[in-house]
């Protein structure tokens, strides 16, 4: 037996390369997104495989977001998710607009509470403390994406209200209106399903889909917390994207060399 036959590697199974395959075309734009994808019949033909086998593979580029289909009509590719990157505090608009995408915000509500007692704590208020709330989805590119519910000290939040918010994002009107250096923002991430309030503001999202949940924390320029928000992101139609630098403890132990004991 010789080396190479030792090491040559299995070919992989057949759904696998229809999948890889019709993933480079989509991710390439040979296939446009909403564009039509062949039939099963047709990938069959084209790959030499059973039904069975194209329908695993398209399964699988279903779960990854990448196709959806649509019963009686076929399988079709899904628009690119927007995303914002979250090594730079910016407002959803700020960020989205700069990627060519158009913004608009449907405010539900917008009122003086007093603060729920995780709001006031966040906020270092008093349980009770007059605070205004307000609730808005943002539309992107007339898509609804997320829904933003905002907490903010009375003094501040007065000015917010007085602004357009159909418009404007938060983090301006507070620069621009009310004249508030921002300085940075701590976030905590993790996942949710939508109830049917949030299914509803987001339009077509059913009850119990995922949603992807942002817990934002803004602080001044002095450090002061001055804007507290929950935002609820459609999981299909959104993603946060960050880049991580490999950074070595300065107090690592440095490796010894062996020492030799004959």
């Amino acid at each position: 037996m010789t080396t190479s036959n030792l090491h040559r590697q299995p070919a992989p199974p057949l759904y696998e390369r229809i999948k890889g395959t019709l993933r480079e075309g989509i991710l390439s734009g040979h296939y446009a997104p909403a564009s039509l994808l062949p039939s099963e019949a047709a990938l069959g033909e084209q790959f030499n495989a059973s039904r069975i086998t194209v329908r695993q593979a398209l399964a699988d580029l279903q779960n990854e977001g990448l196709i959806f289909r649509r019963h009686g009509k076929g399988t079709f590719v899904s628009q690119p998710k927007a995303f914002q990157n979250v090594t730079a505090l910016q407002g959803f608009a700020e960020a989205m607009s700069a990627q060519g995408h158009a913004i608009r915000n449907r405010v539900l509500t917008l009122r003086t509470v007093p603060a729920p007692t995780d709001v006031a704590q966040a906020l270092q208020l008093a349980p009770g403390t007059a605070v205004v709330e307000l609730h808005r989805v943002r539309l992107l590119d007339q898509l609804p994406v997320s829904l933003e519910v905002t907490w903010l000290p009375e003094a501040l939040g007065s000015i917010v209200a007085r602004a357009d918010l159909v418009t404007r994002d938060v983090f301006l009107v507070l620069e621009q209106d009310a004249g508030v250096a921002l300085g940075h923002a701590t976030l905590a991430i993790d996942a949710a399903l939508a109830d049917h309030a949030t299914a509803t503001a987001l339009d077509n999202t059913g009850a119990g889909a995922a949603l992807l949940r942002v817990e934002r924390l803004t602080h001044d320029a002095q450090g002061a917390p001055i804007d507290f928000e929950r935002l609820y992101f459609r999981g299909d139609a959104f993603q946060y994207r960050l880049r991580l630098d490999r950074q070595v403890a300065s107090h690592a132990q440095s490796i010894l060399p062996l020492q030799s004991t004959v």
